[in-house]
């Protein structure tokens, strides 16, 4: 077996994130924030070298950890490169965690420079005395200076960089160093670390790319869209776009806060074409909308079930969407369900899809054998390769050498995956397993039903039966919800033992810090 030679002077070109930030840009791609800044490529470039300069002059260096607490901006877009590429890691903040959650997030991952933005200074004043490893704050400011947090500040962000260098070097280094690390929060315990390298990264970004890139017509992403991001940037690098949108030299456009009609301005004057988000936003543009105004918007759905009634009304109202599969875990692209002229309706847009190239999918029983309908188990080369300073849920998660999703999948004659379930959201009734998705999708069709989700509940004859939390849109009860889940299983298309035999009529739903349905704080309040 021979192996290739390496000529003594050849450069090994390691995978590193500035490569992404190298690649030429044709055309007036720009950056624009709101509406209160913009600026074009070579700018952006200048700002990430200014901001490695000034954290650079505030201590940090190769294997420190600085941590961001921002809305999605510019400035977090600038973080994504310049903290990396000078061998930091970036340590992405979920804001919607609770006060403790955040202290254990930032210490855990031994955080020594926090920038924080002024929205989240009373969160900094509950934690900072208890902060361990912090020693440094920087100021983010989007309006007028209001009460000061407790630590000392190091500077205004934008003072820093207006003083620093925009020249700064970024070094090579082993392309598996870690870049960046944020915490997913589970069902049980604390948040779990999870990380990803320079080459996970660089390769996620040019398989994002192909994927959508490739597509003839239908969710194409390329040099001519507009892109703008309506998933959290704390949360998986807003699904790894920002990385694949700057190295495209796209226009991005960075919206702030998530309000539907603020999205909905932006969408209209900078014409945005692409976007990303959950479900439960994607309701929420479709409640705000007035006009046209969703038109010829490119949208991908993931990070929980889509629901095909919600993909019927997105349809109609002119919204090219379709379903994305992926978790906090894989980077996180797995799985997109494009369509083709021959392959085009609902049911196909709102299943998991395709695998991405380079990605090795599977459903297996508790054996890792493959069987037609089980959990879902994956190998690409960008999966976190454990959680951070967790060896024993790190073991859990690969094993059998394959990573865990925790979902429950059939991939059908053409190829493309539907996840039926979480494994731990099953309902188990009378020997049959139940889907807690297919039943909320048939539920959601009901025209007095705006929200559902699904639990199972104890029964002494079947072991477990459904319940259905309903939020109502209109004049309904709970002997309507049974009856109309009733003419599907008379139809054959549920068993019986999926008609809920109770329904719970309810304000709204508890949803996680990310938009998902919080089914263990629901089994918490109407199980115990």
């Amino acid at each position: 077996m021979s192996t290739i030679a390496n000529t003594p002077a050849a450069y090994g070109y390691p995978l590193l994130i500035k490569r992404l930030l190298e690649a030429p840009h044709a055309g007036a791609g720009e950056i624009v924030y709101r509406d209160r800044l913009r600026y074009d490529y070579p700018a952006f470039r200048a700002r990430v070298g200014k901001l490695a300069s000034a954290l650079a002059a505030l201590g940090i260096g190769p294997g420190d950890t600085v941590a961001v607490m921002d809305w999605d901006s510019h400035r977090y877009l600038e973080c994504f490169f310049a903290v990396p590429m000078m061998g930091a890691v970036l340590l992405t903040v979920n804001v919607r965690l609770a006060p403790d959650q955040i202290l254990y997030c930032l210490n855990h991952a031994k955080a020594k420079l926090v920038l924080v933005n002024r929205d989240f200074f009373a969160c900094l004043n509950a934690i900072a005395d208890r902060l361990q490893s912090a020693k440094g704050f920087v100021e983010i400011e989007d309006g007028p200076a209001g009460e000061a947090a407790k630590p000392s500040f190091a500077g205004e962000y934008e003072s820093l960089l207006a003083k620093a260098d925009a020249g700064f070097v970024f070094p090579d280094f082993d392309e598996n160093r870690r870049a960046t690390t944020f915490y997913t929060t589970g069902t049980t315990g604390a948040p779990k670390g999870v990380y990803f390298s320079h080459r996970q990264i660089v390769l996620h970004s040019l398989v994002l790319l192909t994927t959508f890139g490739l597509q003839a017509h239908q969710g194409r992403f390329d040099r001519s869209d507009v892109y703008m991001p309506i998933t959290p940037m704390f949360h998986v690098h807003a699904w790894g776009f920002p990385f694949a949108a700057t190295m495209a030299g796209v226009k991005q456009v960075y919206p702030g806060r998530y309000l539907p009609e603020h999205l909905l301005a932006l969408k209209v004057k900078e014409g945005v074409t692409f976007s990303h988000c959950v479900p439960t936003i994607l309701q929420m543009l479709l409640a705000a909308a007035k006009g046209d105004e969703l038109k010829g918007w490119k949208i991908v759905i993931g990070g929980a079930a889509f629901p095909t009634a919600l993909a019927e009304a997105a349809l109609a109202r002119g919204l090219d969407v379709f379903a994305g599969y992926g978790m906090s875990e894989t980077c996180p692209l797995l799985t997109v369900s494009h369509v083709t002229a021959a392959q085009d309706d609902v049911a196909t847009r709102a299943k998991a899809g395709m695998p991405v190239p380079l990605v090795e999918l599977r459903t297996v029983d508790g054996a890792m054998e493959d069987a037609p309908s089980g959990e879902v188990v994956v190998r690409a080369p960008w999966l976190t390769q454990g959680y951070l300073g967790d060896a024993e849920a790190s073991a859990r998660l690969w094993q059998g050498g394959w990573l865990h999703t925790g979902d429950i999948g059939q991939i059908g004659a053409d190829g493309r995956l539907a996840i039926t379930d979480r494994i731990k959201d099953v309902i188990k009734s009378g020997g049959e397993w139940v889907s807690s998705v297919a039943l909320e999708d048939i539920i959601l069709q009901h025209p007095a039903v705006a929200e559902v989700a699904v639990i199972a509940m104890p029964d002494p004859k079947w072991s477990e039966r459904p319940l259905a939390l309903v939020v109502a849109k209109g004049s309904c009860d709970a002997a309507a919800i049974s009856a109309y889940v009733q003419g599907f299983a008379d139809r054959g298309a549920i068993c019986k033992l999926a008609v809920p035999t109770r329904v719970e009529f309810v304000d709204q739903l508890p949803r996680t810090s990310v938009g998902k349905l919080d089914k263990k704080a629901m089994r918490a309040k109407y199980l115990t």
